[in-house]
């Protein structure tokens, strides 16, 4: 396997997003971007702004309308300098006008058709404190985690689960009629069970190589646990046990078997959309709801980490990480072990909290960053 990528981002340019009017940060050659102020001041929007160049509505999943300046001319724009052992690129993003909120794309400044195309420069992983409630949340939270884990390894990932959407809601309406054309039905399910096979198939191999993927030692005493995840539900099983022409096959039939309890219920019971996501604290064997929610977050940490290895891996690219106030949570040992494991990991990472002192660990080449409503200055130490 050839050697991973590792890009980096050396500057950031915001005009009229969130909080800024206008912002530049000057990162240079930095692989630790570390980010202070008080809370509300606008540390997030940044990594906001970062997680916008990846599929998808970024770490706060925000309508684009939500994200010009509020005081702003309706329109913003978001850019980067970035380079890699392949050369230098320019990626970025925006809204041209409050008339048209269609995101526009833009590669080395060239327009793009979507936000796809920045697969192929970089991929974006992160954690938020938006996040500490996954294990005790819904399964919604927890299929949308899951469906990020897999669109970081393949950028083809949300395509597929809109058309997946997309096709169930069209079901969903014709079963609600009093009597659906069948003929409609037959067609609807045939591309229902061929999208859901493959989302299926694609998210039980990311669990598979994450579950293999080693981040931390397994033993007790590792500062972030292990995680056993498994996917439950119906579809699952059935992938499991059965070829995909075979599993689609099966799924079809009980589509067409369903119609009535799914029209009784509104939607579709049975598929992707109902699946979740079981993970069990390694070291001790309990499911992570029942965990302390201190353990919760060093899980969710070693999660994350063991997802932006895997990442390095198979896309061959290592992840920009993104953490949002993770520090605060943790002791001074588990800072250092954290920040130990992000520099064997060899990616650039963006990091906030509200306390400058949980940077004092810090390893490698860094840049520090302090943040006041409006502005970001780089600082020459804290």
């Amino acid at each position: 396997m050839s050697k991973p990528r590792t890009p980096k981002v050396k500057s950031l340019q915001l005009q009229d997003f969130r909080s800024y009017e206008r912002l530049t940060l000057d990162i240079g050659e930095a692989m630790v971007v570390a980010i202070s102020g008080d809370n509300g001041a606008g540390k997030t929007n940044i990594l906001e702004a970062l997680s916008l160049l990846s599929p998808g509505r970024g770490l706060r999943r925000a309508d684009p309308t939500d994200l010009p300046r509020v005081s702003g001319p309706g329109s913003f724009a978001i850019s980067i300098d970035a380079d890699c052992e392949a050369g230098s690129f320019k990626l970025g993003t925006g809204i041209s006008s409050p008339a048209n909120p269609r995101r526009i794309y833009r590669i080395n400044r060239e327009p793009s058709s979507s936000a796809h195309s920045f697969a192929n420069y970089l991929r974006i992983v992160w954690l938020t404190p938006a996040m500490d409630g996954l294990f005790t949340g819904s399964g919604g939270d927890r299929r949308r985690f899951l469906d990020r884990l897999v669109l970081a390894v393949d950028s083809e990932h949300g395509a597929r689960v809109s058309v997946l959407e997309k096709a169930l809601r069209s079901r969903n309406r014709l079963l609600e009629e009093r009597a659906p054309d069948t003929r409609w039905l037959d067609s609807i399910e045939q591309e229902i069970a061929e999208t859901a096979i493959a989302v299926t198939l694609a998210r039980a191999e990311t669990i598979e190589r994450l579950r293999h993927i080693k981040i931390v030692d397994k033993h007790e005493e590792a500062p972030f646990p292990w995680a056993d995840i498994q996917l439950v539900g119906e579809l699952d099983e059935i992938v499991k046990t059965h070829l995909a022409i075979d599993a689609e096959e099966q799924y079809r039939r009980l589509l067409r078997e369903s119609r009535r309890r799914d029209a009784a219920a509104g939607r579709t019971l049975i598929g992707p959309q109902s699946t979740d996501l079981k993970v069990i604290h390694g070291p001790k064997g309990i499911d992570a709801r029942r965990c302390s929610t201190g353990e919760q977050k060093a899980l969710l940490v070693g999660l994350v980490l063991a997802h932006a290895n895997l990442v390095r891996a198979a896309a061959e690219t290592a992840p920009i990480i993104l953490l949002d106030e993770v520090m605060a949570h943790f002791d001074p040992a588990k800072r250092r072990a954290l920040f130990n494991i992000l520099e064997q990991l060899g990616c650039q990472v963006w990091v906030t909290g509200a306390d400058p002192a949980s940077f004092h660990d810090v390893a490698g080449h860094r840049v520090f960053v302090n943040v006041t409503p409006g502005k970001a200055e780089i600082i020459t130490g804290i």
